[in-house]
């Protein structure tokens, strides 16, 4: 249950929210912070990729969204219907988490291949409030690629939330685990422009 600041979260009531879940072992900290957002009244698609599916099933999402989760770009509930473009067109805001270093340098590079690019690729990042989260081993974190294309996509208009330090399960210590569910919900209250419509 959320304990944060009562004020941010209440930002976030009526609202939707894209998460994209990518494959790390913190995908399964993602699952508080759709909870949380849920009984802060947001409306929360979860999409997933492939190898966050072997983490954290996607029923889990769906059962705490009450909505269908995305885990394919080929998805389809109507064929007559492109839904990444119509869910991107619905998103107020979107979290990355945990934003893997794949997954940074595929958005750092333009990549669309699956559904949470796919989704992403549709939104106008210019008016659509897009955190990352990344979460990854620190001597990933260290990498002179990852850094490069954290600079890139802050250069893009993302916003980069800086993960924490402490242990991860990797059996290292040091920079690079997830920030805990409370501080990512606060920060999707504190970028989300205007007001709920």
């Amino acid at each position: 249950m959320y304990q944060g600041s009562p004020e941010l979260i209440k930002r976030l009531d009526g609202h939707r929210v894209f998460v994209g879940v990518c494959g790390g072992i913190a995908a399964y900290k993602v699952a508080s912070v759709v909870s949380g957002l849920v009984q802060g009244g947001a409306v929360v698609q979860v999409a997933m990729t492939d190898a966050a599916t072997k983490f954290v099933t996607p029923l889990t999402f769906q059962s705490l969204s009450g909505r269908a989760v995305f885990t394919s770009g080929w998805d389809s509930i109507d064929q007559a219907d492109p839904q990444h473009v119509r869910l991107a067109g619905e998103t107020d805001i979107a979290l990355i988490a945990p934003c893997t270093m794949n997954m940074v340098s595929r958005l750092a590079t333009g990549r669309v291949d699956d559904a949470v690019t796919n989704i992403l690729a549709a939104l106008d990042w210019s008016k659509t409030p897009v955190l990352l989260a990344p979460a990854m081993n620190l001597n990933m974190w260290n990498q002179p690629a990852t850094q490069r294309n954290l600079s890139q996509l802050a250069d893009d208009g993302l916003t980069i939330i800086q993960p924490e330090d402490g242990w991860q399960a990797c059996r290292s210590h040091g920079p690079g685990r997830l920030p805990e569910s409370d501080r990512l919900i606060e920060e999707l209250g504190r970028h989300l422009p205007g007001k709920p419509a």
